[in-house]
């Protein structure tokens, strides 16, 4: 597990929205992102939460690396692809 923190911000006109989160609180940091769009006094959107969530869940996917089901050798790759 990763110690690192990832850091995701939204400015807003003159709101600042700055989510602080490591892979402990990924989850927690989702539920804020909706939260905060079902609030009527922010100007975060759901169309915000979910620009910010597909960014939460891509820093979990590069931290474990890319998915080699969709890696496919290239002819430059090596001689072993005959």
């Amino acid at each position: 597990m990763s110690k690192d923190i990832n850091v995701l911000a939204l400015v807003k006109g003159p709101e600042r929205y700055i989510f602080l989160f490591d892979d402990s609180n990924r989850s927690d940091t989702l539920r804020t992102l909706g939260r905060y769009a079902s609030d009527p006094d922010l100007s975060f959107s759901w169309y915000d939460a979910a620009v910010l969530s597909q960014k939460v869940r891509r820093a979990e996917f590069d931290e474990v690396g890319s998915d080699r089901r969709f890696e496919f050798p290239l002819p430059t790759d090596s001689d072993d692809l005959f």
